[in-house]
């Protein structure tokens, strides 16, 4: 199996030392965003040829895929200038992807309130429009350079159901678009006892569009959803690797929002599920 974690989920170092500290933990994959794990200022024009190969051939002598590359801008900024900048940044990983050995740069859909993490206004259909409008040119830009936009949807954001997926798949008609599933991201303290009927109808209306699966678990204490260490929590992992997992050999297989002392755990965890999935 292809089972990495976020680099930034690790503290920030220098870039031997980030390749040791994964390898040493037996994972074969990262999601990589370049400036939540290095002192490097991410602002458009940074990228060059030079830096993006000096840091793949760091992890490529590890045997270590970079999966993802991180670009997590707000698509939908509501300063139409910093929503540009943030454009231009992503696109700028799109051109630079192939000389990470990368074919995915991910983001999530952004916030219409830029100082607000989580508001109901994100669900009406001016954000998701906008967010449309964004995607649609990064997706133009990714198909130049023939790399993958990956998108995560969230519950906080315009992309927070799986039929806004669907609908912003049939808008933007591209295999350019791709998905970053991440089941818990659907879900809250008000619907979580719903998550199976949820998470298969996600995968029912378009698990062909998953390219990478992102890996975390919650639990929901005094009315608020929480996040829990890998295999400890509620999160119907047996539905996910029989109806979406085992169709797709070798997905990279993310895990999110994991303190470093539990990597091995989650390691062991989704190793077990695999093993679990290929006996039934």
């Amino acid at each position: 199996m292809n089972i990495g974690i976020r680099a930034h989920d690790l503290p920030k170092q220098s870039l031997e030392s980030l390749v040791n500290d994964i390898s040493q933990r037996d994972l074969n994959s990262v999601q990589l965003a370049i400036s939540k794990s290095f002192e490097i200022q991410a602002e458009a024009g940074f990228l060059t040829p030079g830096l993006a190969t000096h840091i793949c051939s760091a992890f490529r002598q590890a045997n270590i895929q970079i999966a993802v590359l991180g670009c997590y801008v707000n698509i939908i900024h509501p300063d139409i200038n910093e929503r540009r900048k943030g454009l231009e940044r992503f696109k700028e990983h799109l051109r630079y992807a192939r000389d990470f050995g990368c074919s995915i740069v991910g983001t999530e859909t952004g916030n219409i309130n830029a100082d607000i993490i989580y508001t109901e206004e994100n669900f009406s259909e001016a954000p998701f429009q906008a967010m449309v409008e964004s995607v649609k040119e990064l997706v133009t830009e990714a198909e130049n350079f023939g790399i993958i936009v990956g998108v995560e949807p969230g519950v906080n954001h315009p992309l927070h159901s799986p039929e806004k997926v669907r609908r912003l798949l049939e808008e933007i008609n591209s295999n350019n678009l791709q998905i970053i599933f991440d089941p818990v991201n659907f879900l809250t303290s008000e619907n979580y006892l719903d998550q199976n009927q949820i998470l298969q109808q996600a995968i029912d209306s378009w698990g062909d569009r998953v390219a990478v699966l992102h890996a975390k678990d919650f639990i929901v204490e005094d009315g608020n959803l929480s996040f829990v260490p890998l295999g400890t929590g509620w999160l119907n992992y047996e539905l996910i690797f029989e109806k979406l997992i085992s169709r797709k050999p070798y997905i990279n297989i993310i895990m999110d929002e994991i303190h470093q002392n539990d990597i091995k755990e989650g390691l062991d965890f989704i190793r077990g599920l695999d093993q679990s999935t290929r006996r039934h």
